[in-house]
């Protein structure tokens, strides 16, 4: 690990450095963070940098979007935590985030970590878990009553892709418990703040 670990909101001040940690692609498949933001439709028809724009958009008028991971001072990760209103395909009734009726999405204190995003050198070292940790933290001092994810159980690699949205191992570990699993291999957890 590290000397020097921040955590920090994704404020406008640090634009330039989401984009960093973005990339001239936009991360996983020129995505931008954008894949529970937006119906599918609307997001394939967007061209990568109508999506920068509109999260860049998001940054500027807050709330933050999420929190960035610095390494020794360089920009190395993200992720995206918030209200789940504000990631409307993250309740779409076909997932396995689908929300339960104790916390509806329309209720701005039911909050959702939904991806991650790390550069490649700060891959495979523990730093999800430390994200997830300063997560709760953010989300508790925003008011946020509960804060949920849906990760994945297994993925075929360790790197794979599909773990953008973070390793049931990770949540476990902070404290967060399975409140439903609507699909195999991801549920639906819950750390009530």
């Amino acid at each position: 690990m590290p000397d020097a670990l921040i955590l920090r909101p994704l404020t406008p001040e640090y634009r330039d450095d989401f984009l960093t940690v973005m990339g001239p692609s936009g991360a996983c498949y020129g995505c931008w963070c954008t894949y529970f933001r937006l119906p599918p439709k609307t997001r394939a028809a967007m061209s990568g940098d109508q999506k920068r724009d509109l999260m860049l958009g998001k940054i500027a008028e807050g709330p933050p979007p999420g929190l960035l991971l610095y390494l020794d001072g360089e920009p190395q990760g993200w992720m995206q935590i918030g209200p789940r209103a504000e990631v409307p395909q993250w309740n779409n009734p076909r997932r396995s985030s689908t929300p339960l009726p104790d916390a509806p999405a329309d209720d701005p204190a039911v909050w959702a970590i939904t991806c991650f995003f790390l550069r490649p050198k700060a891959r495979g070292r523990g730093l999800s878990q430390v994200m997830v940790e300063a997560g709760i933290d953010h989300a508790r001092a925003q008011g946020a009553r509960v804060l949920e994810a849906s990760p994945m159980d297994q993925a075929k690699q360790s790197k794979s892709v599909g773990l953008f949205v973070g390793s049931t191992a990770v949540f476990e570990r902070a404290g967060f418990a399975t409140v439903a699993r609507q699909k195999p291999n991801r549920p639906l957890m819950r750390f009530t703040l």
